[in-house]
């Protein structure tokens, strides 16, 4: 709890008591300084890829007086600069490709976010390093603790935009024309942050790694169930972000009767309703979390009403017919309203099955139980390079994406040292 307590105030909402922590605003500026303090004063070499992810690295080997093992400098090749960042492909990957140990997640949050959801599992990592180190424990292979930029995609609109552009499965030119709120491109955004566009795109680092393991409180009340304070996850449900633009006429909400309008309003509002009754009739999700209207005048019908559906479920197959229901159900209220209605899809992801060697050996060793999770994280991007694993930690309320989420302090100490049991384990 020392650790997050230094990050406590970072970009929180003192009206709300949630979390403002946008892709690339002063708030992230100030964690990513953090960020690479956390690792100077441990003596860890420090890069940040041209996507804005940050990555600590511990060697085995070399040690650094009052610091952990690192590689010696004068044969690392890789950056150790401070928060000003370089694009980390320079880095000698000999004798050591494909073999680090990787921990970590985010530090970025959603509209009024909670301050566990992403930081937890990064300050857990270092935490659990610490403790490695106070132990006087080697590792025979490297570890890092990643911070992965822009995992909940609230400022661009994609959701794990840094892991899935250092995996190579987000295109570079597409994520630098993603514009936020106020018309931003990310293209600007980086420019304007002093970051260098042509290192966008596919990391070096993670050729390194061999494994990732990604602590994270709960998102949901299993572990309060099941009575444990840490679990491991199985799998990841398919899910996605689509985008409905509804266009009519703007006209006055006063002098135009109601056959002669054109209004998109009607048009979204049903369509929520089906979504909802669609995803109550499939056991799944679907949510309209985010809506824009234009002009925005409280006296005049809209001309248009631009919305996001966030849609999960347990497989692809039921994802797929909920979706495809909702899209009928939103141009048939579309045509009633003598509308239009275009679909766009902004991020989709299949659903993801931890590396079942990997997830059994820590459940395993941890003797915790597995659940699996209806939210995306980094650690499924990158399930598809390397092996991965996440663990959860208890979270009394069951609430995620607000300031009520929570973990018990004691609950954070056994995420920890259950962390330090996986290095052990693995390292």
């Amino acid at each position: 709890m020392s650790l997050l307590a230094p990050i406590e105030r970072i970009g929180r909402d003192p009206r709300t008591g949630g979390y403002r922590r946008f892709a690339w605003n002063d708030a992230d500026m100030e964690l990513r300084e953090w960020f690479a303090g956390e690792a100077a004063a441990r003596g860890m070499a420090y890069e940040e890829d041209g996507n804005g992810n940050q990555v600590a690295w511990w060697e085995p080997g070399y040690r650094e007086p009052g610091g952990l093992d690192t590689p010696s400098p004068s044969g690392s090749g890789y950056s150790t600069s401070g928060a000003s960042g370089t694009s980390g492909s320079g880095y000698s990957t000999s004798g050591a490709s494909g073999d680090a140990l990787l921990l970590g997640s985010h530090l970025d949050s959603v509209p009024d976010g909670g301050a566990y959801d992403g930081p937890l599992g990064v300050v857990s990592a270092f935490a659990a390093l610490d403790r490695l180190r106070a132990d006087g424990f080697s590792p025979s292979r490297p570890i890092a603790v990643a911070c992965f930029a822009d995992e909940e995609g609230a400022r661009f609109g994609v959701a794990c935009a840094g892991s899935r552009l250092a995996a190579g499965t987000l295109d570079p030119d597409h994520a630098l024309a993603l514009k936020d709120r106020d018309g931003l491109t990310l293209a600007e955004v980086l420019r304007s942050q002093g970051r260098d566009l042509r290192t966008v795109g596919r990391s070096a680092w993670l050729d390194r790694v061999g494994a990732f393991v990604e602590l994270h409180v709960e998102q949901g009340r299993a572990l309060v169930h099941s009575g444990d304070a840490v679990g491991v996850a199985t799998a990841i449900w398919p899910h996605g972000r689509w985008r409905l633009d509804f266009e009519g006429r703007a006209d006055h909400a006063g002098t135009t009767p109601m056959a002669d309008r054109r209004d998109p309003m009607p048009a979204y509002a049903a369509t929520v309703v089906a979504a909802t009754r669609r995803a109550y009739e499939e056991g799944a999700r679907a949510t309209f979390g985010r809506v824009a209207v234009e002009p925005g005048g409280a006296n005049a019908i809209p001309s248009k009403v631009t919305a996001w559906l966030d849609a999960r479920a347990g497989d692809d197959a039921v994802l797929a017919r909920m979706l495809d229901g909702i899209l009928v159900d939103a141009r048939e209220a579309a045509s009633a309203s003598r509308v239009r209605v275009e679909v766009a899809v902004e991020s989709s992801s299949p659903a993801v099955a931890f590396d079942r060697d990997l997830r059994e050996r820590l459940a395993h060793a941890l003797e915790a139980p597995l659940l699996p999770t209806g939210a995306g994280h980094d650690a499924g991007v990158l399930s598809a390079f390397v092996p991965t694993a996440m663990l959860f930690v208890r979270n009394p309320t069951g609430v995620s994406h607000s300031p009520e989420e929570h973990a018990d302090d004691a609950d954070c100490a056994a995420g920890v040292e259950a962390l330090v049991r996986t290095v052990r384990e693995l390292a």
